[in-house]
Parts: structure tokens; C-alpha cells; sequence
């Protein structure tokens, strides 16, 4: 019997994806004073050497996966810590903790990439679109980062700002496919509300719900007061949310941090609108934040 002799891999994808990683995970670990002096000196022999545009959107991406990598690392930390030192009542919520921080330090990385994507082609065709697109990303990561570094309680009007400008950037993306609406009285902008919640609700309306529909639709964020509580409501007309299916991950870490930090007195709740589509609605404690 034959036996034809192995050969490495030279698969130029397997290659890259391998490269790739590596370059990821340097990233992850790299100290900030030397990423600070490699991105200068890279400005510098861009200059120099009048390199293109995408050059520059390169290093801007490579500074956000240092965060977002930063964070996840930081939180994936906690979490062994966590799990060495509690016991078992105490693990399991110190556990659920680290979890959510790792939610929080995970901006979608292929919403990012494809934001960058966007700017690169508009950059060439378009300009002042991608200067707008530019403007909105670092609108989306000014209030993002902030909330993955702290874990605490933020304000009803931050949230919204956090998912208005992800809305801008999906709107860029999907033009008339996407039409959105907010409809937050003032007087609730001071309001304490989890960080991340609603922006992955947002997210969840968009790939599910708007993304699929060739024709897009609409998306509505409101915010009430019912019975003492605060209640804040993502409406779109989608593709709508089939019942018989599990919540999923983004929807039932929701349901288990809205356990963690109010216990009985705050939900989730998922309706289907009489039009169609998908209602998903946070009910929390009303208070205010303290200055």
C-alpha cells in the first residue's frame, strides 16, 4: 500500500487566520506606552512615506482591539480570581459578574470592522460621508469605552447616546432600509439604567429583526414611568420573534443581571406587536443618579 507523504499546510487562508491571531493576541497583551510610541512612529513613516488613507484606518483599528481585547482580558482575570476564592453561592454570582464585564468589554467586532470597511470606501467615493460615518464611530466609542472599564450604574440619557450613535452608523450602512425613532421625555434622562442593556437589545432588533427583511423597517426606543418603575422599550416591525425559541445568549444574560442587581423588582418582557415585529421591554426601579 501506497501511502502518499505529508506535506505542511499551505493553505494561504489557514496562513493568514493563524497570523492573524497571533497579531491578536500581541495586541491583547502589549503595554500601552509601547502601543502609544509604535502607533506615533507609524503616523510618522505614514507621513514620510504618503502612504494611503486605510493606512491610517488600520492603526485606528488596531488602537480599538487593544481595548476591546484590554477589557476582555481584564474581565476573563476577575473571573479566575473569582472562581478560586468564592464559594459556591458567592462563585456563582461573582462568576455571572465577570460574565457581564466580558459582555461589556465585547464590541461586535464585525460591526467594528465593517464600520471601518464602510469609511475605507467612502473615503474614495464619498468623503464627507465617511467623515460622518468617522464622527459616529467615535461618537459610539466615546460612550461605550467609559462603560467597559466601569461596571457601575449609568444614566438612562448615556445609554441612548450609546445606541443613537450604533443607530447612525447602522443607518449609514442600511440607508433607507433602516428608519429610527426616540422617543425619551427629559425628564428621564437622569434616570439610572444598566450599562449595555438597551444597546444589546438595539443590536439584537437590528440582526434579527431589520437586517433580514429585505426591505428593512423601522426601529423605536421609548421610555415611560408605570407604577414606579422605569420602563424602557425597543418596538421594531422586523422579521419578529418567534416564541417557541430560547431567549439566546444576549437575551438571557439580560435576564439574569436584571435578577442580580434588583432581584423580583425588575423584567424582561417580550410581546409581538398586533402589526408584527418584535416589542422588548426593561422594567427597572425608578431612581434617579446621584451626582
Amino acid at each position: 500500500m501506497n501511502h502518499k507523504p505529508t506535506t505542511p499546510d499551505h493553505n494561504p487562508e489557514t496562513n493568514f487566520s493563524k497570523l492573524w491571531w497571533q497579531f491578536f493576541d500581541w495586541v491583547a497583551v502589549v503595554p500601552w506606552p509601547k502601543m502609544v510610541v509604535l502607533c506615533f512612529l507609524a503616523f510618522i513613516v505614514a507621513g514620510i512615506l504618503h502612504l494611503p488613507s486605510i493606512f491610517y484606518l488600520a492603526i485606528l483599528a488596531t488602537v480599538v482591539m487593544k481595548i476591546l481585547a484590554g477589557g476582555k482580558r481584564r474581565a476573563d482575570i476577575a473571573a479566575s480570581a473569582a472562581s478560586e476564592r468564592a464559594d459556591v453561592e458567592a462563585l456563582e454570582r461573582r462568576l455571572l459578574e465577570a460574565q457581564v464585564a466580558v459582555l461589556q468589554a465585547q464590541v461586535e467586532p464585525h460591526f467594528l470592522f465593517n464600520t471601518l470597511a464602510l469609511i475605507g470606501q467612502y473615503i474614495e467615493t464619498d468623503p464627507p460621508e465617511a467623515a460622518r460615518i468617522h464622527k459616529h464611530l467615535i461618537d459610539y466609542l466615546r460612550a461605550a469605552v467609559p462603560q467597559m472599564r466601569a461596571g457601575g450604574g449609568t444614566t438612562l440619557a448615556e445609554q441612548i447616546n450609546l445606541s443613537r450613535a450604533y443607530l447612525n452608523i447602522m443607518q449609514a450602512r442600511m440607508k433607507e432600509r433602516l428608519r429610527v425613532a426616540i422617543e425619551v421625555p427629559d425628564v428621564l434622562n437622569e434616570a439610572r439604567f444598566p450599562p449595555m442593556m438597551l444597546q444589546s437589545v438595539v443590536e439584537n432588533a437590528i440582526k434579527h429583526g431589520l437586517e433580514p427583511k429585505l426591505a428593512g423597517g423601522e426601529i423605536k426606543i421609548r421610555a415611560r414611568l408605570a407604577e414606579g418603575d422605569l420602563v424602557v422599550e425597543v418596538i421594531d416591525n422586523g422579521a419578529g420573534f418567534n416564541p417557541r425559541a430560547k431567549d439566546g445568549v444576549g437575551l438571557a444574560n439580560i435576564r439574569e443581571r436584571l435578577k442580580i442587581l434588583y432581584g423580583g423588582k425588575a423584567q424582561l418582557v417580550i410581546e409581538v406587536p398586533p402589526q408584527g415585529g418584535t416589542a422588548v421591554a426593561i422594567h427597572v426601579p425608578y431612581h434617579l443618579n446621584e451626582k
